[in-house]
């Protein structure tokens, strides 16, 4: 092999790439946390996070964090991006994964886990909860 040869990286799944985005999240204090699985629904998601941010400028480091772990060390950009500027949802787009971070009131307004009640919870490791 050449030493200009480029390392062939496995591809995480969409269940590694949920439970990174969870402990991304938490990495910057997001609470409340929800991780589901919807692959039984068979839509354009597999899985959806759900937390939220204390202020919307929180909401925003939140998604930042994780939008620029993806694109860094992931090479993943989003497929959709919503809300960023506001900051009350923030609604971010992997494709086989689909985070929503909102401002706390707003997400009690708008009970979005009551759309997935009937979804299997994913557990999040201990150890991404500092």
């Amino acid at each position: 092999m050449s030493h200009l040869a480029a390392k062939k990286t496995k591809s995480k799944t969409s269940k590694e790439l949920a439970l990174l985005c969870a402990k991304l999240a938490l990495d910057k204090k997001a609470f409340n946390l929800r991780l589901m699985d919807i692959r039984p629904w068979k839509g354009l998601h597999d899985y959806v996070l759900i937390c939220s941010s204390t202020s919307f400028k929180h909401a925003q480091t939140i998604a930042d964090h994780i939008l620029e772990t993806f694109k860094t060390h992931e090479n993943i950009l989003p497929v959709g991006l919503e809300g960023y500027e506001s900051g009350k949802w923030i609604l971010v787009d992997f494709h086989g994964v689909i985070i929503h971070v909102f401002y706390e009131y707003i997400r009690e307004f708008y009970d979005l886990e009551g759309l997935w009640n009937e979804a299997p919870e994913v557990s999040i490791p201990k150890s991404y909860r500092k």
